[in-house]
This record gives C-alpha cells, structure tokens and sequence, in this order.
C-alpha cells in the first residue's frame, strides 16, 4: 500500500467513517491506508518512543507496525476499532523486542528530544508536559514500570477509554483503573506536587 499524497488526517473519527475505512482496508484501498497512516503515524511513534525510551527502537518497532498492519488489514473484522488494533499490534511488537533481549526496565536514558510531543490533538496531560515542568514529569514518566507507565501512555496521552486501554494490555478494564490509579499517584510522588497543574491534568484520567 501507498503512503503518497496528502492523506486526511481524522482528528473527530466517528464510527461510521471508521467503519467505513475499515471495510475500504478490507479492499486493500491504499487511500484507505494512508488516511490511517496519516492519523496514528505519530502518535504510534510517540508511544513507542515513551515506552521503549529509545527513538531508534521506537522507529524499527513502528516500521514493523505498520507492516503487519498491511499484512493484516485484508483480514480485518467489519468491526475494528483501528486505534486500539494498532496500538495493541505496537505494544505486543514491544513485549517481544524485550523478551528477545531480557531487557530491564529499569534502565535510564536522558528523556529530552527523545519524541515528537506535539499532536494533532493533545491531551490536558500532553499539554502541561509541553507548558509547564516537560522534563520533569518526562523523567517522572519514564521512570515508572513499564506496566504504568504504558497505562498512562494509553490513557493520558492517547485519550482512550480504560476499557479500550485494558483490551490494548490484554487486561480487565478494573485493573487497568487499578493502574491508572497508581502511575497517577506515582507520577504526582515523584514530582512531590501535591496540588497543581499536573495533579489537575492526571486527574482526567480517571473520568
């Protein structure tokens, strides 16, 4: 499939447009791909790239994404919801990559310029990232466990509802609140804020 031309971004996908690309995918329409390409490229790189912390990592896992996607996309169910099948395809692409590599999570990296922050769309907690303390709730971000912090990543940043989030981690969506709930209470430790813009930010998480 193509990815030329000028792709049109869906910032307000409904479900019956997505459905409709869905069934164009089915068809192996390449408009169909790049329309979808052009709306999760970058947010599937930023979530790599948080999860991973490490760009070049990030950039052979979304190559891979995408082309399972290609591969997969004729066989797709009538009834994808696209966001939460790529981001689980990335995430189980992620797990593999470390179990290949028995790699810790407890490793560090310097955070700064790792990823592009701005979207089309950025959450409350995306935009105080961007405004207010970046690099320390950055910091803060990467260093909480990898299951935290990919709850955040989902939620936070991507907007998904924690059920979708909970399908993503292959989880129930009580434990994905459960999650939630505690990279919030980690995050707002590590920066040892109890009140303010990013505790105000986190706390939309939950709704």
């Amino acid at each position: 499939m193509s990815r030329s031309g000028a792709p049109r971004v869906m910032t307000d996908m409904d479900r019956d447009f997505e459905l409709e690309l869905v069934a164009q995918l089915r068809a192996g329409d390449a408009a169909a791909f790049d329309r979808v390409y052009g709306e999760f490229n970058v947010r599937l790189f930023s979530f790599l790239a948080r999860l991973s912390r490490s760009r070049d990592v990030a950039e052979d896992l979304l190559e891979e994404t995408w082309l399972r996607f290609v591969d997969r996309a004729p066989k797709l169910r009538p009834d994808t919801n696209l966001g939460p099948f790529l981001f689980t395809v990335a995430r189980h692409l992620y797990v593999s990559y470390c179990r290949s590599r028995l790699i810790e999570d407890s490793q560090t990296v310097d955070m700064i310029g790792l990823w592009p922050l701005g979207t089309p769309r950025p959450s409350p907690f995306e935009s105080t990232v961007a405004s207010e303390t970046g690099r320390r709730i950055e910091v803060a971000l990467a260093e909480l466990p990898a299951l935290y912090r990919e709850a955040l990543l989902l939620v936070a940043i991507e907007g998904m509802r924690p059920a979708e989030a909970a399908m993503v981690c292959g989880i129930t969506p009580e434990a994905m609140r459960q999650r939630i709930s505690r990279a919030r209470a980690a995050i707002v430790r590590r920066l040892d804020e109890p009140d303010g813009p990013v505790r105000a930010a986190l706390k939309e998480v939950m709704t």
